[in-house]
């Protein structure tokens, strides 16, 4: 197999650097040690900081994606049971990473620079098509009667989305899956229908 090249080894180790530094404390120095790469290799293959972290959301996104491939497209379960192997599927990482680090979609929207327009506009392309991806569930669901149908999709997927960061963003700062548990329990037990609660 090819050997990857410096930008993947930089894009690849990124991703955990964001996560676990943060947008503001990781410096360039940090992203390039963190993937064992020569400091210079960072402006030859990005212009800004920015552009960086808009490359690195692409990734995570990416890797979001393939989940919600395995688990809110999988046609073969009923979609209430998709909507739970998804967020059974999260819990599992967060879990796997001490409850330390929610999610990167999420933190980046906290930590943005108020001027960076450019970020912020990425930021609410990736939120769109998570909302979008949740939406296409729901409706789903509601076609199945799993989910009430006096509810608006798209509402219900931006309130599942708001919640699930809101959830795991309070999870960053008690350490416990505590926060993770308890919307899953009101979700299913209220929103989601016909879907036994674990």
């Amino acid at each position: 197999m090819p050997r990857p090249s410096l930008k993947e080894k930089i894009i690849a180790a990124g991703v955990n650097t964001l996560h676990e530094r943060g947008f503001a404390a990781a410096g360039i120095r940090e992203i390039t040690t963190d993937a064992g790469v020569p400091q210079g290799c960072f402006t030859n293959h990005f212009k800004s900081k920015e552009a960086f972290a808009v490359t690195i959301l692409d990734r995570y996104h990416e890797n979001t994606q393939a989940i919600m491939d395995r688990t809110l497209r999988d046609e073969s379960r009923a979609p209430a049971q998709r909507l739970r192997a998804y967020f059974d599927e999260i819990t599992t990482w967060l879990e796997a990473a001490g409850w330390r680090y929610g999610c990167l979609v999420g933190n980046m929207s906290l930590e943005m620079p108020e001027h960076s327009e450019i970020l912020r506009e990425h930021l609410v392309d990736v939120c769109r098509s998570l909302t979008q991806s949740f939406a296409s569930t729901v409706r789903a669901a509601q076609a199945a009667g799993e989910v009430r149908n006096d509810l608006d999709a798209d509402d219900v997927a931006t309130f599942l989305l708001a919640s699930w960061e809101g959830a795991m963003m309070r999870m960053k700062v008690d350490r416990s899956p505590k926060p993770i548990e308890q919307f899953k329990r009101v979700l299913f037990a209220t929103i989601i229908m016909n879907c036994d609660p674990q």
